[in-house]
């Protein structure tokens, strides 16, 4: 293989990635990430595409991977199979059950391919992590990933929520995001109850369902929440 080649075979395996990873991603921002033309990436793209990958081309948009097909694993760098075991590490020490279940079955099956010689460097690099915070692994939530589904899918949610003043309320919610202070999961969502948004702590949710309604999603990132809201946060 010519030197000149390396670079493209390397860029053209890190495009299949991208795309894999997101539910669709334009042209531009490849170029951008592999300091490129946009020219160059059309041209990788047509060569992703005669190689049989099923690339779909969104007019406007962008590219995504047919829906369906399943690429086979890709092999992880040593530093980001290193990676990978330090993000288990922190989601143990987190007070989320539903997370802490999750990522750790996320990664175990992401260790099932890693190579022979990574398996023995990621069970030594496990007993050499340590963080501190939340000693006991105390649970006090098990609802993130529920909730996470329900932000996903525009699913209306009703809590019964015991704030931090001991009150029990009811509540039908729109939710919106997530953010963490201080290792605390809260939840932005629109309160039916007080017709505007509010915050809730996950860990006191006392108990929470998904409703079969829908809502429709605001047109605004969570930053632009926060630059709109963040003098005037309410909590229940």
């Amino acid at each position: 293989m010519e030197e000149k080649e390396k670079p493209r075979l390397s860029r053209l395996t890190a495009i299949l990635t991208q795309i894999q990873s997101k539910r669709i991603i334009t042209a531009r921002q490849l170029a951008e990430k592999h300091n490129v033309s946009l020219r160059t990436i059309y041209r990788d793209i047509r060569t992703l595409e005669k190689s049989g990958i099923p690339i779909v081309t969104e007019e406007g948009k962008g590219y995504s991977i047919m829906e369906g097909y399943h690429l086979p694993p890709v092999l992880f760098t040593e530093e980001e199979a290193n990676a990978l075991i330090t993000v288990e590490q922190l989601a143990i020490k987190n007070k989320d059950l539903s997370l802490v279940k999750n990522t750790t079955s996320a990664i175990e099956k992401i260790k099932a391919i890693l190579r022979y010689s990574q398996k023995g460097n990621a069970d030594l690099l496990t007993s050499r992590i340590y963080f501190s915070g939340n000693n006991n692994e105390e649970k006090t939530s098990d609802n993130l990933m529920q909730i996470q589904s329900a932000i996903t899918q525009y699913k209306v949610l009703t809590i019964n929520y015991l704030s931090s003043e001991k009150k029990k309320t009811s509540r039908n919610i729109e939710p919106f995001a997530i953010y963490s202070i201080n290792g605390d999961f809260l939840l932005i969502a629109f309160c039916r109850l007080r017709n505007d948004f509010r915050h809730f702590r996950i860990d006191f949710i006392e108990n929470l369902t998904t409703k079969t309604e829908s809502f429709i999603p605001l047109k605004m990132t969570i930053k632009e929440y926060f630059e709109k809201n963040i003098k005037n946060q309410k909590y229940p």
